[in-house]
């Protein structure tokens, strides 16, 4: 019998959470009160050099406690100011020491793109994720089967919300290029091992077709990764442990933009 993942164990998790929330606050409370206008995610990624997602992130599940004076509403400030093009939140609040206010908390005190990162399984997260004020949502394409992804990016799309689907493989890629999707995020972390390596970006990026704004996701540590990934024809990159674990957060991030 095959032993249980540390992804295995989030999402058994993240199921009894899900319907925990649902009782507590259930769907039709978010009615009405779903802000309208969202930031263009998208477009933010596209900006002719490779741009970077800067991840707010307090613990991991494989690292622990990434960083004690943990301030999720300066950290944002501080990649605002010194470059960022998005900034991700993680919202998982067991296993990554999140919530859904660090998002909403961070949303209101820079200008840019919020993405919500979390383990999306269930229609209710996606409202949610409009209702605390997500302009995009990240979809695990290993914990979600084909007919589900392309029903939750059509929600996310219906909600204005964009969606990064992330892979970690050619078969997830080819689910989703199935898929209405329109980024890509290759994750370099096996979320069965936690183990990184940029070579998952590298290998993958060369079958995706031009259309797709693409993504490299973890694992990220220097200037050198990130050309490595710009030659590579990447639009974007997320850093976050990079980033998070650092004294001087701002330094870190000019660093990686090569400012």
């Amino acid at each position: 019998m095959r032993q249980k993942t540390i992804l295995d164990k989030i999402v058994t998790f993240k199921k009894v959470e899900i319907e925990k929330r649902k009782k507590f606050t259930p769907l039709e409370s978010f009615d009405d009160k779903i802000p309208k206008e969202r930031r263009d995610f998208k477009s933010a990624l596209k900006k002719g050099d490779i741009s970077i997602i800067a991840e707010i992130k307090r613990h991991s599940p494989s690292r622990g406690l990434l960083r004690e004076n943990f301030d999720h509403r300066e950290i944002a400030k501080e990649y605002e100011k010194n470059g960022a093009s998005a900034i991700s939140v993680l919202t998982d609040s067991k296993f990554f020491w999140g919530s859904n206010a660090h998002l909403t908390d961070v949303k209101k005190e820079v200008n840019l793109p919020v993405l919500r990162k979390d383990f999306i399984i269930d229609e209710y997260q996606i409202y949610e994720s409009a209702y605390i004020g997500s302009d995009a949502i990240l979809l695990i394409a290993k914990i979600l089967e084909l007919v589900q992804l392309e029903k939750f990016i059509n929600l996310a799309r219906q909600l204005k919300m964009d969606c990064l689907v992330e892979i970690d493989s050619k078969n997830e890629l080819q689910k989703a290029l199935a898929t209405s999707a329109e980024i890509i995020g290759i994750n370099n972390r096996n979320l069965e091992t936690f183990q990184t390596s940029i070579n998952i970006s590298t290998d993958l990026k060369k079958s995706i077709p031009e259309k797709y704004v693409t993504v490299s996701e973890s694992g990220i540590k220097n200037r050198i990764h990130i050309n490595i990934l710009e030659e590579a024809g990447f639009d974007s990159v997320l850093v976050g442990e990079t980033l998070i674990k650092e004294q001087n957060i701002g330094n870190k991030l000019k660093e990686l933009l090569g400012k």
